[in-house]
C-alpha cells in the first residue's frame, strides 16, 4: 500500500523528501522552506507570528539546556550562564578573539593554544560547534513541530568570508544537530536567490550585497553568469553591527547618568538591562523620532537626530569597507547592477539613505531583511531537491575526503557535496623531534574516526630534514578533476621534499553503500563529536606535558623548587587523567597546569627580553 504524507500545517501533499533552508545568524536564526502551493520561498512561523529564533543558549540546573527567545529573557538574570554570539567563535582560537572577550559576560576560556576556543559554564566545557548544535537541534525541533514531518536535510548559510574551519564546524554542528548538510552557501549569494536574481540563466550582473546584522558587517561583490554566482570580494567587520549601536547607546546614557565602571562590572544585570533597553530604542527610532523609557529611577531619552549623530561614524566605516571591497573585485561603483540589503540593521533609515546615494541605485529591500538569507536558503534546498530543473548544478563529491591526524581523527579537506572540480590546501606538522617521514592515510567518510571510513590511500612523505616537533611545515593538497580522480600531494615546505599519489574516491561504493554512510554519520553524530573531543582533549594533554617537561629541563636554574614540584603534581594528575578521564575533567587539569606554569613561564621571558635589550645573546634555553 502507498503511504501519502499529508502537511497538517497547510493541508497540502507532503512531497517525500522535506529540505530545508537555515539561518544560523550571530544574532537570531531561523528556517525556510518553499511554500508547497505558492511555490514562493516562506520563513517558518510559530503561532504567535515570529520567525525569528535568537542565536542565545542557557544552562540550568541539572544540565538543562533552553534556547531563543526563553534563553534571551535570562540574559539579565543568569548571564555567566547565557551564551550568546556564537557565530563570532566559529572556528577560532582564543588568540584570535583576544582583543574583543570583554564583549562576552559568560566565560570564554583562554588555554594559551591555538586550539579552537571554548566556553566554561561551571566545570563544563563547551565547543562553539555543540553551543551552535543547540540552536539548530531547536530550528529542527520547531520546523518539524510546524511542517509536522521530519526534518533531516537542510541548506546552511555562513559569510562569505568564513575560511575552511569555520564552514567545516558549521557543517559538525548540523550533523550533531542531527541534520545532513547538504550544502553550506555563502548568505550574499542566498539573499539574491531570495530575490530572484540569478535565477535567469540568461543574466549577467554585479551585485553588491550590504549585509549588516547584530554582531557583524560585510559587503560582498558577486558576479552572475549562466547562473553561477562568484564572489569577486568580499570585507567587513566582524565586530560591527546593530549590537555596536546599542553600546553607543549605552555609553550615552552611563556618561548622561554618571554611572561608574565599577558599577557596571559588578552589577552584570544592570548592564544587560541597559543593553536591551538600548536595543529597544534603536528599533524604536526606525519610525519614530524619539525614545523615552527609565530603569528605576535612571530616565533614558535619546531622539533619532541623537542616534544618527552616533552611529554616523560607523555607518562611514562601511562604506569604507563598500570602496575596498569595490576595488577587490576590479569594479567602479557605476559597474554594479543590483544592491541588495540583509540584516536587521539595514532598517535604520539613514543607512539606506546612505547606501543608496553611495552606489546611486534603488535598494532591493522589500522583503524582510531578518529573513532574506533563509529565504534564499531555501531556494537553494528547493534547486538541491531537483524542484527547479531549469538552474544546473555541477558535479559534486557524494562523500568528504580527508586525512588521519592524531589521535585516530578524520580532518576533513573537501567536505562531501563540494561542487568540482575543486582543491584544497592545508599545512600539518610533525609530532615528535627529529621526525623524518610523516604517513599520509587518506580516507572518504563522514564519521570522526578514521576506522570507521573507508581507506583509500596512504604514502610516506620521507626525506624530511630532522627538526624539533612542529618546525616542519607539511602542505597536503588534495585536488579533484573533473573525471572525480583525486590527487593528493605532500610537500615539506623548508626542504622542498614532496611526494604524490593518484586516487579514484568513488571507486566501488554504491548508491546504498553511500547512503548507509551518511545515514550512519547522523546516527552516531553525538558519540562521534564527543569522542572527536575526548581525543583531542587527551591529545592536547599530551602535548602540553611533553612541552612542560622539556620547558623546566631546559629552564631549572630559573625555577623554584616548589614551582617545579607543582607542575609535576599537575603534570601527574593530568598524566592519570589520560587514560580514564573525561573531556571536561582533561580541560580542567589542563587549565590547572597552564595556571601553575603561566607565571614563571612569563617571568623568563622578562628575563630573555631585558637580555636582548641589554644586547646579550639569548640562550638556547628560551
Amino acid at each position: 500500500m502507498a503511504k501519502i504524507g499529508i502537511n497538517i500545517a497547510t493541508g497540502s501533499l507532503q512531497k517525500e523528501e522535506m529540505i530545508v533552508g537555515i539561518d544560523l545568524g550571530t544574532t537570531n536564526s531561523l528556517v525556510a522552506i518553499i511554500h508547497p502551493d505558492s511555490n514562493q520561498p516562506v520563513a517558518l512561523r510559530e503561532h504567535n507570528g515570529t520567525s525569528l529564533v535568537p542565536s542565545i543558549v542557557h544552562f540550568g540546573e541539572n544540565n538543562s539546556i533552553t534556547v531563543g527567545e526563553d534563553a534571551r529573557k535570562l540574559l539579565i538574570r543568569d548571564p555567566a550562564n547565557t551564551i550568546y554570539s556564537t557565530k563570532r567563535l566559529m572556528g577560532k582560537s582564543y588568540n584570535d578573539i583576544r582583543d574583543n572577550a570583554s564583549f562576552y559576560a559568560f566565560k570564554v576560556h583562554d588555554d594559551n593554544t591555538e586550539s579552537l576556543v571554548k566556553v566554561q559554564v561551571g566545570p563544563q566545557f563547551y565547543t562553539p560547534v555543540e553551543l551552535s548544535s543547540f540552536i539548530l537541534k531547536e530550528l529542527r525541533s520547531r520546523a518539524e513541530h510546524i511542517l509536522k514531518t521530519p526534518v533531516t536535510k537542510a541548506v546552511i548559510t555562513v559569510p562569505a568570508y568564513f575560511n575552511d574551519s569555520q564552514r567545516q564546524a558549521t557543517r559538525d554542528a548540523g550533523r550533531l544537530a542531527g541534520l545532513d548538510v547538504l550544502r553550506i552557501i555563502n548568505e550574499p549569494t542566498a539573499a539574491s536567490l531570495a530575490y530572484g536574481i540569478g535565477l535567469n540563466k540568461e543574466e549577467e550582473k554585479a551585485i553588491a550585497v550590504y549585509d549588516l546584522g547584530g554582531g557583524t558587517f560585510d559587503i560582498s561583490i558577486l558576479k552572475i553568469h549562466n547562473g553561477i554566482f562568484e564572489v569577486l570580494s568580499t570585507h567587513g567587520d566582524t565586530y560591527l553591527g546593530g549590537d555596536d549601536f546599542d553600546q553607543l547607546i549605552v555609553k550615552k546614557w552611563v556618561k548622561e547618568h554618571k554611572i561608574g565602571e565599577e558599577r557596571l562590572q559588578n552589577d552584570k544585570e544592570l548592564m544587560q538591562t541597559l543593553r536591551l533597553k538600548a536595543e529597544t530604542a534603536k528599533v524604536h527610532l526606525s519610525s519614530k523620532d524619539v525614545f523615552i523609557d527609565h530603569i528605576g529611577d535612571i530616565q533614558l531619552q535619546v531622539t533619532v537626530s541623537e542616534f544618527n549623530k552616533l552611529i554616523q561614524p560607523y555607518i562611514t566605516k562601511t562604506l569604507g569597507a563598500c570602496e575596498i571591497a569595490l576595488k577587490d573585485a576590479g569594479l567602479k561603483k557605476q559597474d554594479i547592477n543590483e544592491v541588495v540589503m540583509v540584516g536587521g540593521s539595514t532598517r535604520t533609515p539613514l543607512i539606506k539613505s546612505l547606501v543608496s546615494d553611495f552606489f546611486g541605485l534603488s535598494l532591493h529591500d522589500t522583503l524582510n531583511p531578518d529573513e532574506v538569507v533563509a529565504l534564499g536558503a531555501a531556494v537553494q534546498a528547493n534547486i538541491l531537491a531537483g524542484n527547479n530543473k531549469e538552474m544546473l548544478l555541477l558535479d559534486i563529491t557524494p562523500l568528504s575526503l580527508g586525512v588521519e591526524t592524531m589521535g585516530g581523527l578524520m580532518d576533513v579537506l573537501i567536505p562531501r557535496n563540494t561542487k568540482i572540480p575543486t582543491r584544497v590546501s592545508r599545512n600539518y606538522t610533525s609530532q615528535k623531534d627529529g621526525q623524518s617521514g610523516i604517513v599520509i592515510s587518506v580516507f572518504q567518510g563522514e564519521r570522526d574516526l578514521v576506522k570507521d571510513n573507508r581507506k583509500l590511500a596512504s604514502f610516506i612523505l620521507e626525506g624530511i630534514p630532522a627538526m624539533p616537533a612542529g618546525l616542519p611545515k607539511v602542505e597536503i593538497s588534495f585536488l579533484i578533476n573533473a573525471d572525480g580522480i583525486l590527487l593528493v600531494n605532500a610537500k615539506e615546505i623548508r626542504s622542498g621534499t614532496e611526494q604524490s599519489i593518484e586516487v579514484k574516491p568513488q571507486y566501488g561504493l554504491t548508491d546504498s553503500e553511500v547512503e548507509k554512510m551518511l545515514m550512519d554519520s547522523i546516527i552516531n553524530a553525538k558519540d562521534d563529536i564527543k569522542t572527536r573531543a575526548l581525543t583531542e582533549a587527551k591529545t592536547e594533554a599530551a602535548q602540553l606535558i611533553d612541552t612542560t617537561l622539556n620547558f623546566i629541563e631546559k629552564n631549572k636554574e630559573y625555577l623554584t623548587p616548589s614551582e617545579v614540584d607543582q607542575t609535576n603534581e599537575a603534570i601527574n594528575a593530568l598524566r592519570n587523567l589520560i587514560s580514564q578521564g573525561t573531556k571536561d575533567e582533561l580541560q580542567f587539569q589542563i587549565e590547572k597546569l597552564n595556571e601553575i606554569s603561566r607565571p614563571y613561564a612569563e617571568r623568563l621571558m622578562d628575563i630573555a627580553i631585558r637580555k636582548a635589550i641589554g644586547g646579550k645573546n639569548i640562550s638556547d634555553n628560551y
